[in-house]
Parts: C-alpha cells; sequence; structure tokens
C-alpha cells in the first residue's frame, strides 16, 4: 500500500495489445487510469509499482474502479447518473494479485468500504495478444450487517486518459431495435446526445445528467443494444464494449471535470426493479462485460478488436468454423404450419441446393392453433399421418441433419404442462402466475422446470435424432418474478443465470448439437447466449427490400458467422429480386429458405449458386473483421454495403455485399483505405450470370466505385484481391 496520501501509484497490467493501469492511493478509491492497446509498461507485481500516474490525472481524481449503490448509502451527489455513489467513493485499495484460468490472465483489484463492510474485487481478464478485456466484480458482505444492495457496476472508468482528447471531437455509436427492424446502429457527435458543454470549470462541480441506454423486461436487446462504441475523431483512438447478459443491463457515458466517464453494469433498482440483500459472509458477482480498445482506425479498429473478443469467448463446437448452410422451413414459405406433404418436397429441394441442415420450424407440435398450448413438445400426429418420424428420416436420407423449432421457456396457457408443474416453477407477481400472450414463463431456478425442459431435450435427440434446434423467445414478461427473491429483478436475474447454466449442460450432454438463437427475430441478441450458441437469426423481416439494413449492421452486434441473415428466394422473384436476397444471405451466415419446391431450373440454379459460393468463402468469414466501406446504414438509405476483410500474411481478400434499393440510384463510391496505393483485381463473386456491375477501381484515393445495370432493385457480392 502508498505510504504517503499526496502521491499516487499504478497498477500496471497487461501485455503487448493491451494496457490497463490502476491509480492507487490511500485518501482515494482506486481508478482507471489507462486502458488502451499499447505495449504494457510491465506485469503485475505483488503489490503497486512506484511508477506515475499518467499525465492529466491528479491524485485522488477520476472516476471510482467500481460504483455500488445501497439502502442508506446513495449518491454523493443526486442526479440520473449511476456514478458518485458514497461507497464507490469510500472504496479504499486493499490488495491485487494475478490468477490464470483457462487460458485467460486474470488482474483481481481489492478495494474495501469500512462503513458497510463490502469487500470488492474488481476483475479484469484478458488473453495474450487480444486488445480487450472482460471484467466484472465481485461483492462480498465481510461486515456484520446485512446489505441491501441496489445496483453494482460491471466497468467504470474514463476510457480514455484524463486530459487525451477533447471531448468536442468524440463520437458515440449506438443502437436500437425493434422487432422488423433490429439492430439499427447510428453515429452521433457527443455534444448532441445528452453532454452538452456546460463549462464545467467555471463551476467546479460534475453534471447531474448523463447519457443512458437501459433494457427493460426479458429482451436484453429488444429497444436498446447493450453496447456501444466511443471514437476520438482526431486521433482515430476508440473504446468498444457490451454487456455480456441475457436480461437486464444499463450503460451510460458523462462528463466529469476530467473528461468522459463509461459505465456498463446488469440490473438496478432504479431501472429494473432489482435489489439483492448481501447478508454477512455472502457474496455476488456481476454480469460480465467486454471492452475492446483501438489506438487508430476509429470505428472499424473498435470493432475489429471486438470481433476478435468476440471469438475468444466463444464456446468451441465442432461445426464452429465448418458454418453448415441451414435450410429453414419458416420465413416467406411454410409460416408455422409444416405438414408432411408440404414439407416432403422441400426436403428434396433444399438437399439439391447445397444445404446441410433442415430445421422443421413452428407448429410440428400441434394440429391445430398452437400458440397457446405450446410446451409439452410431443409431434403433433394430423400434420404427420405417418409420424413425425418419417419426415426426419427423410431429412437425414437426403444427407442433412434434422433440427426442430422450441420455444424452451414458456408454457401456453392450455398447455397440460400448466397442471403438471408447481406455481413456484412460473414467474409470479402477487402470488400468481405471470400470463403474457397466453403463456406462462418457466423460471428455471425451479428443478420441475429444468428437469422438463431437460427431459424434452433429450427424448428429442435420443428418441428422433435432432441435431438442431432453433431456439425462440417471443413474450416479455416484464420485471421478473416475486418467488424466493428479494425484488422481481433478482429473480429473472437467477433465471437468466440459471438459463445459461441449462444451455451449457445441454451443450455438454449433447456437444454436437447446433442450437441458434431467436428471440422473436433478436430481441435477445447478446454474449451471454451468443458465448455458448452457434449462430442468431438477426431478424423477422420478410420484406426483401428492409432487410439489407439490418444485414449490414449486424455485425456491430454479431460475429459475422453467427450472423444468420435470412435468404428467402421465391418462385415468383425475378433473378435479380432472387440474387437480392442471396446477397442478403451471404453478408453473414447463409440462412436459406424458400419455395425452392416450386422454382425451375434456371432460379434453382441462381439459389444453388449462392449457396456453393457460401460454402467456398464461409472459412474465411470465421477470420474476418467487418467493415463499412459507405458508413453504417439509415434505415431508408437507397445504398447500403458492408464488407468482410481477411488480412492474413498468405491471403488478404476483401468482400463487399452491396445492394442497390432504390432502381434509380446509378452509382456508389466506396471507401477502402485499407487498399488505398495498390493495385486491385475486382470480381462479381455473386451472381456470375446476371448483367455485371461496372466497377472501378481508383488506387490513389482508394475508392472502388461501383454503377450497378438495370433499373430495378439489386445486390451483388464482390471480390476485391490486392494484386
Amino acid at each position: 500500500m502508498p505510504t504517503s496520501s499526496s502521491t499516487d501509484t499504478a497498477i500496471h497490467w497487461g501485455h503487448a495489445a493491451l494496457s490497463v493501469v490502476v491509480a492507487v492511493s490511500d485518501d482515494a478509491p482506486p481508478r482507471l487510469a489507462r486502458l488502451d492497446d499499447g505495449a504494457a509498461e510491465s506485469t503485475v507485481a505483488t503489490t503497486p509499482d512506484t511508477g506515475d500516474v499518467p499525465d492529466g490525472d491528479t491524485p485522488g481524481s477520476g472516476q471510482p474502479l467500481v460504483e455500488v449503490r445501497a439502502v442508506g448509502h446513495g449518491g454523493s451527489w443526486s442526479g440520473s447518473r449511476s456514478v458518485g455513489t458514497l461507497i464507490g467513493a469510500r472504496l479504499r485499495y486493499a490488495g491485487h494479485h494475478e490468477l490464470r484460468n483457462d487460458g485467460w490472465t486474470e488482474l483481481h483489484i481489492t478495494s474495501r468500504d469500512d462503513a458497510t463492510g463490502l469487500t470488492v474485487d474488481t476483475v479484469f481478464s484478458t488473453v495474450d495478444g487480444l486488445p480487450a478485456a472482460r471484467t466484472w466484480a465481485r461483492v462480498r458482505a465481510t461486515g456484520d450487517e446485512p446489505v441491501t444492495v441496489q445496483s453494482i457496476s460491471s466497468f467504470a472508468g474514463t476510457p480514455f486518459p484524463a486530459g487525451a482528447v477533447d471531448v468536442d471531437n468524440l463520437e458515440l455509436y449506438q443502437g436500437r431495435s425493434d422487432w422488423l427492424a433490429e439492430g439499427r446502429w447510428r453515429r452521433d457527435a457527443v455534444r448532441e446526445v445528452g453532454l452538452p458543454d456546460l463549462d464545467l470549470g467555471l463551476h467546479e462541480a460534475n453534471p447531474r445528467g448523463c447519457f443512458s441506454a437501459v433494457s427493460h423486461g426479458t429482451w436484453s436487446t429488444g429497444e436498446a443494444m447493450p453496447g456501444g462504441v466511443l471514437t476520438d475523431q482526431s486521433s482515430g483512438a476508440a473504446v468498444a464494449w457490451q454487456i455480456e447478459h441475457n436480461g437486464a443491463w444499463r450503460w451510460e457515458i458523462g462528463e466529469r471535470l476530467n473528461g468522459v466517464y463509461l459505465l456498463a453494469s446488469g440490473p438496478t433498482d432504479a431501472d429494473h426493479h432489482w435489489q439483492l440483500v448481501l447478508e454477512p459472509g455472502d457474496e455476488f458477482t456481476t454480469v460480465p462485460v467486454g471492452v475492446a480498445v483501438s489506438s487508430v482506425g476509429g470505428l472499424e479498429g473498435a470493432m475489429a478488436a471486438l470481433t476478435r473478443y468476440r471469438r475468444a469467448i466463444v464456446r468451441p463446437h465442432p461445426t464452429r468454423d465448418a458454418l453448415p448452410v441451414i435450410f429453414n422451413d419458416y420465413m416467406n414459405t411454410l409460416m408455422g404450419d409444416p405438414t408432411t406433404e408440404r414439407l416432403l418436397p422441400l426436403i428434396d429441394a433444399a438437399a439439391s441446393a447445397g444445404a446441410e441442415y433442415f430445421c422443421i420450424d413452428a407448429g410440428w407440435y400441434d394440429d391445430g392453433p398452437w400458440w397457446d398450448t405450446v410446451g409439452a413438445w410431443e409431434p403433433a400426429t394430423a400434420r404427420f399421418p405417418g409420424g413425425l418420424t418419417e419426415v426426419i428420416d427423410r431429412i437425414r436420407r437426403a444427407g442433412m441433419v434434422p433440427g426442430l423449432w422450441l420455444e424452451p421457456e414458456v408454457v401456453g396457457a392450455r398447455s397440460p404442462i400448466v397442471d403438471q408443474l408447481p406455481d413456484e416453477a412460473f414467474f409470479q407477481h402477487a402470488g400468481t402466475k405471470v400470463a403474457e400472450h397466453g403463456r406462462y414463463h418457466l423460471d428455471l431456478r425451479h428443478p420441475a422446470a429444468w428437469a422438463h425442459l431437460t427431459g424434452v431435450v433429450d427424448r428429442l435427440v435420443g428418441e428422433l435424432g435432432v441435431g438442431y434446434f432453433k431456439l425462440d423467445y417471443n413474450i416479455n414478461p416484464g420485471v421478473g418474478t416475486e418467488v424466493k427473491a428479494a425484488a422481481p429483478g433478482d429473480g429473472l436475474l437467477g433465471h437468466n443465470r440459471a438459463y445459461l447454466a441449462w444451455l451449457d449442460e445441454t451443450l455438454d450432454r449433447h456437444p454436437g448439437l447446433v442450437i441458434e438463437n431467436c428471440a422473436s427475430g433478436a430481441m435477445r441478441m447478446d454474449y451471454a447466449i451468443l458465448s455458448r450458441l452457434h449462430l442468431q437469426s438477426t431478424s423477422d423481416q420478410r420484406n426483401p427490400l428492409l432487410y439489407p439494413p439490418i444485414a449490414a449492421s449486424a455485425p456491430m452486434s454479431v460475429l459475422p458467422e453467427q450472423a444468420g441473415n435470412w435468404a428467402y428466394p421465391q418462385p415468383e422473384m425475378s433473378p435479380e429480386e432472387i440474387a437480392f436476397t442471396m446477397v442478403t444471405g451471404l453478408a453473414g451466415r447463409l440462412y436459406l429458405t424458400g419455395h425452392l419446391d416450386r422454382m425451375n431450373a434456371e432460379q434453382i440454379r441462381l439459389v444453388s449458386e449462392g449457396v456453393t459460393v457460401h460454402r467456398a468463402i464461409r472459412s474465411e468469414l470465421t477470420r474476418a473483421v467487418p467493415i463499412w466501406p459507405i458508413g453504417l446504414p439509415d434505415w431508408s438509405d437507397p445504398w447500403v454495403a458492408v464488407g468482410f476483410r481477411v488480412a492474413e500474411p498468405s491471403r488478404d481478400r476483401t468482400y463487399l455485399a452491396i445492394w442497390r434499393r432504390d432502381g434509380t440510384a446509378g452509382q456508389v463510391s466506396l471507401n477502402l483505405p485499407h487498399l488505398q496505393g495498390h493495385a486491385v483485381r475486382e470480381d462479381i463473386a455473386f451472381p456470375a450470370e446476371l448483367p455485371r456491375w461496372e466497377l472501378t477501381w481508383d488506387p490513389e484515393l482508394g475508392v472502388l466505385t461501383a454503377a450497378a445495370s438495370g433499373n430495378e432493385p439489386a445486390a451483388r457480392l464482390i471480390e476485391l484481391t490486392p494484386t
């Protein structure tokens, strides 16, 4: 511990791609003084270094490393912020150490509040070579009295060193979402989103307000996205973050006298009706947050770092790099009304087009209206006169892996399962089961709910040979459950974590099983779930002209190889329309559907060509980082584009998906600074036989101009190779 109250010392930790500096003092809480991708100054020691805190931080100033709000211990400065808590300001450094955990290196910084007896471990975890860290906090009640906690930050700090950036130069990228318009991202100057210049130096005080993004209910991405990017337009430095939780969360940015702070957390009392009573000896761990940094490149530099981080946290799986092509019978096709008669020709057509998995979507478990009857997950009889096994066997004989749709966390109000499970196995308010849209919500903290779902999955895998599940989640039952919880949000958090544990146990028992994450489109698209599951359905949008902004923005939220973009070619479409929707699928993980069984030979050939192209480049998708050569799309932009760059010594390729949504828009210029100064070979990767677009490369400017032919919406997948 430092012996002088007038001098700060610092913990320097990290590796060649990540530098973390935490300032410690005996008269102030620990605080993050530096987080960047520069070379680390030293490895962690058992006591703090005597090195100086980076310039711009005065002793005792800055954002505390963790913020804790508890009943009786609120804030020192009232406002809408989560920062400025009394406990956060009272925490004092009590030690630190390093751990190795399954290939990751962890820095644990311990601090203590003598007034409440709370001890907090703030953890940074990273892998060598990764310009990112996963962070969380563990709080222990080491005093003699219980403490009712109302919020705890998982990350709190100034993402840029104090004095290193001008707030006027900062831009924020944030995402909004809605059903059929999932994952829309936008860029704003920080000063314009809620951090006006208040002349803080004159007032010698921090503001009361902030800019915040908050989830509501059980859809983690139903309104706002659980992460963002801050960029310094002057230097190109940027930081990206994501809250890795399948439930309630909050993040905020605000200005302090010494710079902009970022705070990210799981549920809070003010936002989500969350409280937790810590009895003496109890402990609690917050939800994790991933933070990625880049000193150059702005948005694309930060997203390249975050993309690498996401790959580092994804659970290993046999198909992780194989990316098999999945055909699903739902979107614009059977729409939840499958029968043997309808499925058999689709199965043959999907196999002929190159699909490797075939998923029977909603409706396979009931002969009539099924919305409020789900829960038993027994195959319907009238739909499948020869039994569902007849269809499953046909899928297998066609060389594909069979899959089924499930919505595991709900039970329909008319389902017999309601009476077979105890009331305590469901979400409850005021002693009554929570009902939403004709369903009840299971609480996987209860062993009966857990056993029910485990039995369903084991039966479908063991008896039917199912190798793929599409797991849906179509209701938002609110803030949580009051059963065995200090508050409804506490019950929800417990269920969320139980659901993740159930997924882990399911995949441990069935290691070859492929599971898709779907939540009414992408209403729960977070890396608590996606670190475990294998692909994400990016939307329920059925209009092919409206899907490109969703597909192009998806890599902001999800790995390219996990972004299941629907391609739904139909027999009534023109060749350009078929190519348009196929390019949407190729701009990520191709997710195929459509009435292929009704197509003519030319149409099938075009669909098969798209599948063949995806299978040829899919291994590169698992190593690529996203780029946006005309910027992130607005919802109504006439041109939309997203790129994927594979930068390897033996292979430097860039793939561009480009959509012209307005047939009157003639051409578009795409900025590709990573190719500036190079001669480039431009190839149309898909489609090969439709009218060729005119491509013009300007090596001096690093700009590709694409001029579309014809006067209807069209799309192309372009491959660029430096020569």
